[in-house]
């Protein structure tokens, strides 16, 4: 066989080969002749001209996310360190923009991101920082938006996924932190003190007024005993003094019984000979009935000034 035709052969096969080529799941190729824009070729096998056509680049169609950190001041002249989050991807009806109108997307998403941020967070405090995380993300997401889809970007989503103060602003606002939730419990622990002496002093309120009701109903129990007592004397043909003296002994002797009884009392030196016994007796009658007789002179005068 002539070598030349095996040269032909072998040149036309790689041209063959050369004409084909393959486009992966969600990406573009863009296909220049002539170092001219040519076509935009989809997922799937593909046909060019070998010399003519060439693979200029292709384009992934997928969400991607860059991360953009960025440091600026508060209002409250608190310096912070945000981390930004875009998700984005390439328009598949744009795909020309995106590749032939814009070298650095990720350099130009990030100057956008820096431009909102330092325009916003200098507008709020610290704490409002913190809690308008999602307006800063929004006010990111819409400048964004407007001006990357004019070469072929959609804006997915806008993140505010950290902030980080400074070390010493973030020791402080623990510190902060942790002398209110001491100051409140302080507070819920004086509140339960009070609520206890509250209560201490209403058992205790309790505990006197059933006391004194107990007292009451004893004194009112041993006066029935005395004067059933006094009536039995009476009966026995003695007089009401002489009774009421007789009965005072008899519970001063019951008095020194239960004293002596208690292993725990102190000493108590009282007379207790028969002598002292009539003595206290005959002082008792004389008593009973000088206090009736000043009973009845009282009698007598109020009679006379009515």
């Amino acid at each position: 066989m002539n070598p030349t035709f095996i040269i032909l052969i072998v040149v036309a096969f790689l041209i063959l080969f050369a004409s084909f080529f393959t486009v992966k799941q969600q990406t573009s190729a863009i296909i220049e002749r002539f170092g001219k824009f040519n076509s935009i070729r989809q997922s799937g096998l593909q046909l060019k001209i070998p010399v003519f056509d060439r693979i200029a680049g292709r384009i992934s169609l997928k969400i991607q996310q860059l991360d953009v950190i960025i440091e600026t001041k508060t209002l409250d002249d608190v310096f912070v360190k945000l981390k930004v989050s875009v998700q984005f991807k390439v328009i598949k009806e744009k795909v020309y923009d995106a590749f032939y109108k814009l070298d650095y997307p990720h350099d130009q998403i990030t100057s956008y991101v820096f431009d909102v941020v330092r325009a916003e967070v200098p507008k709020m405090k610290l704490d409002d920082v913190f809690v308008k995380k999602d307006d800063i993300a929004i006010a990111v997401k819409l400048e964004l938006n407007e001006a990357m889809s004019n070469y072929g970007y959609d804006i997915i989503k806008t993140l505010v996924t950290d902030i980080d103060p400074d070390a010493q602003v973030k020791e402080a606002m623990n510190r902060i932190n942790a002398a209110d939730r001491e100051k409140t419990a302080a507070q819920y622990e004086g509140d339960a003190q009070r609520i206890l002496i509250v209560e201490r002093a209403k058992a205790e309120a309790e505990s006197k007024r059933l006391q004194g009701k107990g007292i009451a109903d004893q004194r009112r129990e041993i006066a029935r005993g005395l004067e059933e007592s006094v009536e039995v004397l009476n009966r026995a043909g003695i007089n009401s003094q002489e009774a009421s003296a007789l009965i005072v002994i008899t519970q001063h002797y019951d008095t020194l019984q239960s004293i002596g009884s208690d292993t725990n009392s102190n000493l108590i030196l009282l007379p207790n000979n028969p002598n002292a016994a009539s003595s206290m007796l005959n002082d008792m009658v004389a008593s009973f009935a000088a206090t009736n007789q000043i009973g009845e002179s009282i009698k007598e005068n109020r009679a006379k000034d009515e």
